[in-house]
């Protein structure tokens, strides 16, 4: 089974849940692969290449359970995007595919003291403040002096407490990350001179693509214990931040990839696609790939920081507030990109599983040590929609654990390339289109704004109402966007 989709539709695909499908096992498939969608979603996942990539996923070395899809799943490089995939650590195999280039692209939200009167009619200064304070666009740097190569070696190994240490918030702020913003196993010697100097300039920095900051507002409320616990309300002013670790991140991707190719071919490993090129994970090259995408992700985590901070010295400037007015918090920061040694359920024993999620958030339930300040009512998943339309805040919940490996969405999912997009968007008044949606936009280029309008998208609440009604994670609210910066 190759990439192409030429065989997406010969795949025996059968309802065995409300929402959930499963691919049984054929050909050199190892375990069944299973896909949450409704009804109306699956009638367009059928004829998407992502379906098949489920079935080659599910022929990795060591793969235990099933391979998994998200309802927002789309075609990606080997992994759909949307994809899950846990492999034991004993005889199972890292791919690179299955995290993606981006590595630690995630998402941050924000809280504000402020509601929709304190804002509404200081939206454009805003929005030209954050726009100059956050640079963005492809190959964007300057946000922060770039970096000495040793410095640089020290942020990829501490992640967010780095930019703390720096003065780009405080400690408290790494309780509200996932992992508190860094993973550890981290080895600044596993990266390319290459991939350092990629990221020397660019901490800080939105990047371009489906990257964004949001400025939105909380207009509905789903579930009112969970937001009072989150310090949520209506009409409240939140900030969510999408980006990931930008070159160095890519560069790691890229690196590796071509030293797997060789690992397989002295290992013996045979897949249907190259696009999922993979190693022992204890190999040489499964623990140096392992050790680098650390690195990536705790770039991620700390550049996540820093724009958190400067988008909250933006604010403060263009409403001429102080900080003590602004009152901005961080709630969480999830990454959707990334593989994870993590404790799993499988077959009725708990096993140390390497658990791949590409373009999938993690989302423990409610009583997860690893969950720190929110064990008690489960990890908070933050799910961006389209610049258009609206996102989500949600928490896990325990089913996710025994159905998911603990993951659930991570967006809205593509329905369109970004060429057809950029194609049908030569027809539209673009800025217009979002204006009447009531969104004020900041953008670097035509190209980027026109690949990410929202009929390239999912409607992101199709998309959330699956995994609520596969009790894998609930709604907490909702936002609306009022200014978007894009690269």
């Amino acid at each position: 089974m190759s990439a192409s989709g030429s065989k997406a539709k010969e795949l025996e695909v059968r309802r065995i849940g409300e929402v959930v499908w499963e691919i049984s096992r054929q050909g050199e498939m190892r375990v069944p692969g299973r896909i949450f969608a409704s009804e109306d979603l699956m009638a367009d996942i059928r004829s998407d290449p992502a379906l098949e990539q489920v079935a080659n996923v599910a022929c990795l070395p060591g793969i235990v359970g099933a391979a998994l899809a998200m309802p927002d799943i789309h075609w990606g490089y080997g992994f759909p995007i949307g994809g899950v995939a846990a492999v034991d650590l004993e005889d199972g195999v890292i791919s690179p595919g299955g995290v993606g280039y981006d590595i630690n692209c995630g998402v941050r939200l924000a809280a504000t003291g402020l509601c929709r009167q304190d804002i509404e009619k200081k939206i454009e200064p805003l929005a030209d403040a954050l726009f100059a304070a956050i640079p963005c666009g492809v190959g964007a740097h300057g946000a922060i002096r770039a970096l000495s190569v040793k410095e640089e070696k020290r942020l990829v190994e501490r992640g967010a407490a780095w930019a703390v240490e720096q003065g780009f918030g405080d400690a408290e702020d790494l309780l509200h990350a996932e992992e508190k913003g860094c993973l550890a196993g981290a080895d600044a010697d596993a990266l390319s001179d290459t991939a350092l100097e990629r990221g020397r300039s660019q901490v800080g920095t939105l990047g371009s693509g489906n990257h964004f900051l949001e400025v939105d507002v909380i207009d509905e409320i789903y579930d009112r214990e969970g937001a009072a616990k989150l310090g949520l309300s209506m009409d409240q002013v939140v900030v969510i931040i999408h980006s990931g670790s930008r070159g160095l991140g890519y560069q790691v991707c890229d690196d590796f990839l071509k030293l797997m190719v060789k690992a397989m071919a002295r290992c013996g490993i045979r897949l249907p696609d190259r696009q999922l090129a993979c190693a022992p994970i204890r190999s040489p090259e499964g623990e140096s790939y392992l050790a680098a995408m650390r690195c990536a992700a705790n770039y991620a985590w700390a550049n996540r920081q820093v724009m958190f901070a400067l988008a909250a010295r933006a604010f403060e400037q263009a409403l001429e507030i102080s900080p003590r007015d602004l009152k901005m918090r961080l709630i969480y920061d999830v990454c959707h990109n990334i593989a994870k040694f993590e404790d799993h359920e499988i077959d009725g024993k708990t096993m140390r599983v390497c658990v791949h999620r590409k373009g999938a958030t993690r989302a423990f339930g409610p009583g997860h040590p690893e969950l720190g300040i929110y064990r008690e009512m489960g990890q908070p998943v933050l799910i961006p929609g389209d610049m258009g339309r609206y996102s989500f805040l949600l928490l896990g919940r325990e089913e996710a654990m025994r159905q998911t490996f603990g993951s659930t969405c991570h967006g809205a999912g593509r329905v369109m390339s970004r060429a057809q997009a950029k194609k049908q968007a030569r027809s539209i008044d673009l800025h217009a289109t979002l204006r009447e949606r009531g969104v004020t936009a900041r953008y670097r280029g035509f190209a980027t704004i026109a690949e990410e309008m929202p009929y390239a998208y999912k409607d992101v609440a199709q998309v959330v109402d699956v995994m609520e009604r596969a009790g894998v994670s609930g709604k907490v609210a909702r936002f609306k966007p009022l200014a978007v910066i894009k690269g």
